[in-house]
């Protein structure tokens, strides 16, 4: 698990510990010390904590102009006993919303499990966004995620979607593809 950094080919367009608007403005990385662990295992130092226990992020993207970021996520999303998503939706999701944020690209491939308990934090992020046009997608989930995110019934709030190539895109070019597959499937 410490070999699989967070996607960093971007990091020449945008850094969150640079962005003064993110929630890890100022935040420093070390290469080489390992602190942060996913069922007692180390995982790169790049990833970010915000306060799940098993479940780490890095925002690779964010544009404020065309109100949209793409967050890397790693681990296990556990509503059930950590409420995870209570955590991402207070420390993380509601400073993005403050700044104009209604779009969000997750990128799933290493969310190793999810454990659903009930959707009342997916509903108000979603009535915090949907006026202005906003959606949540999960992408590229592997398929036991997926199948827990089905049967938890969240998709009328988050909405899985896979683009296997996303990491040859530009971001503009990921959030175009992703933003034209919303239109469609939110018409």
């Amino acid at each position: 698990m410490q070999d699989i950094e967070p996607f960093y080919n971007w990091r020449h367009l945008y850094t969150a510990e640079e962005d003064e608007l993110s929630p890890f403005y100022g935040r420093e990385y070390s290469e080489f010390e390992y602190s942060n662990t996913i069922y007692n295992y180390y995982i790169h130092p790049q990833w970010d904590d915000f306060g799940a226990p098993n479940l780490y992020m890095k925002i690779l993207f964010v544009d404020y102009q065309f109100n949209y970021a793409i967050i890397e996520l790693m681990g296990e999303w556990n509503d059930a006993v950590e409420n995870n998503i209570m955590t991402l939706k207070r420390d993380i999701i509601d400073l993005m919303t403050a700044q104009g944020i209604y779009k969000f690209i997750f990128i799933g491939e290493n969310v190793l499990n999810f454990y659903s308990s009930d959707d009342c934090y997916y509903e108000e992020w979603w009535e915090d966004i949907r006026d202005e046009g906003g959606w949540i997608v999960l992408l590229n989930t592997p398929r036991q995620t997926r199948d827990e995110f089905e049967s938890a019934r969240l998709y009328n709030y988050v909405h899985l979607l896979d683009e296997p190539k996303w990491r040859t895109f530009l971001p503009q070019h990921l959030f175009n593809l992703v933003d034209n597959s919303m239109m469609k499937l939110l018409e």
